[in-house]
């Protein structure tokens, strides 16, 4: 057994070396954190092996009990605790997974957990922190004003402060997932693995590189925050928007991070947020399993890169499955719609008593159903007699929406697909 980091954040992300991240203490900290988190499910994945080319093997971390991976390193950090550390209590800052993963298990050890969020924080994310134990301070505009108050609340309360990625313990905690990984499938070729801050990745390539070298470390990270691609690139990327994968839309990556993904890490890929938005349905409606944006950037990487992954046994991290309701019922929209399943059609009529109807009738003809209509005639361009119905309708397929729209312009409608982005 190595000799243990010392406590809390420390060594600092200033003084942090790879050195300080070796198998020696995942290993350290997967006995220590052992029966406290989830030994979640790794299973194979018939259908998205078929779809994507390649032999796909899933991790189940959207099953730990605050459904993401984030307790392992949050754990294995207030293990290394002293007594003194404990009784005064650690502070973070974080409006995500790290904030209740160290609220559950700082509660369950007894450790008071101070997390300081954003003003702009989705009032679900505060109720599901607190609903674990953790004591909400709401502070400042953005996460870089809820942090700056979280390192001041530190020295003046004598709190600790628990990084949620750029610290030597939480990559450690983290590397856990890749030594279960390894152990139930040590013959992967590939692990390709969500970057936000880069402590996730951090820890599995360190464990990868100790146990077969040969196997190939890709991470991926939402085109509109390729922070830690951009550094690792040395290139100079807009990074900002509103992402799916939240949970790894950093800014500003890991500076310890950053060394260990250098030396460790084979690549790092880009995807979009259509590829994000398709890997959440596709694991719904295949795996049956909800997963955020950011639990799907893997999957999204290997249906966007497919030649690069053909043939390879790929092991995928569902990081997380903290994603809204109502967010995920727009996403499977969305994505029906981009199947062609669910479409809008804008048609020009003329407003005259049965012309509705006449339109009506094509759709019962070719059993598209329709869903909703929207009826248009102050604000339009036509004349006052013309006006734009938008109709959104369900079919079996892309190709029976298609056939229908070409048996309207053969009636001499104007017809036109609304298209999403």
């Amino acid at each position: 057994m190595t000799a243990p980091l010392p406590a809390g954040n420390v060594p600092r992300e200033s003084v942090a070396n790879p050195s300080d991240l070796t198998i020696d203490h995942v290993r350290d900290a997967a006995e220590r954190i052992g029966g406290s988190v989830v030994n979640t499910p790794m299973m194979h994945s018939i259908t998205l092996s078929e779809i994507t080319g390649a032999d796909i093997w899933l991790k189940f971390e959207n099953l730990q009990f605050t459904a993401a991976y984030k307790e392992r390193g949050a754990l294995n950090a207030l293990l290394h605790l002293s007594d003194e550390q404990k009784k005064r209590g650690v502070i973070a800052a974080s409006a995500g997974n790290h904030s209740q993963g160290l609220s559950y298990h700082g509660t369950r050890l007894g450790v008071p957990v101070t997390i300081v969020m954003p003003r702009t924080t989705p009032t679900v994310k505060v109720m599901q922190t607190e609903s674990v134990g953790g004591n909400v301070v709401l502070e400042g505009e953005t996460f870089d004003d809820a942090h700056a108050y979280a390192r001041q609340l530190e020295e003046e309360r004598g709190l600790t402060f628990i990084h949620p990625f750029d610290d030597p313990l939480i990559a450690a905690g983290q590397g856990t997932v890749a030594l279960e990984m390894l152990n139930v499938k040590p013959d992967l070729d590939c692990l390709v693995t969500p970057i936000g801050g880069g402590g996730l990745i951090s820890g599995m390539a360190t464990v990868a590189r100790a146990i077969n070298p040969d196997i190939e470390m890709v991470g991926v990270q939402a085109g509109l925050f390729p922070s830690m691609y951009s550094r690792i690139k040395g290139e100079d990327r807009d990074c900002g928007g509103d992402t799916l994968a939240e949970g790894i839309a950093v800014k500003r990556p890991g500076a310890f991070t950053a060394k260990v993904i250098a030396e460790r890490v084979d690549d790092i890929l880009l995807v979009d947020e259509p590829a994000l938005e398709k890997s959440v349905s596709l694991l719904l409606q295949i795996e049956k399993t909800v997963v955020e944006g950011a639990g799907a950037a893997g999957l999204a990487a290997v249906l966007s890169n497919p030649d690069r992954f053909k043939g390879k046994k790929i092991g995928l991290v569902l990081c997380g499955g903290n994603i809204d309701t109502r967010l995920l019922a727009n996403v499977l929209l969305r994505d029906l719609a981009r199947q062609g399943r669910l479409a809008r059609l804008r048609v020009t009529l003329q407003d005259r008593p049965g012309a509705l109807f006449k339109v009506m009738r094509l759709f019962d003809a070719h059993n598209v159903n329709i869903i909703e209509i929207y009826h248009q005639r102050i604000f339009t361009s036509l004349p006052a007699k013309g006006l734009i119905t938008d109709i959104e309708c369900e079919a079996r397929d892309a190709s029976q929406v298609e056939r229908l729209i070409e048996a309207l312009r053969a009636k001499n409608y104007t017809v036109e697909s609304v298209e999403l982005n």
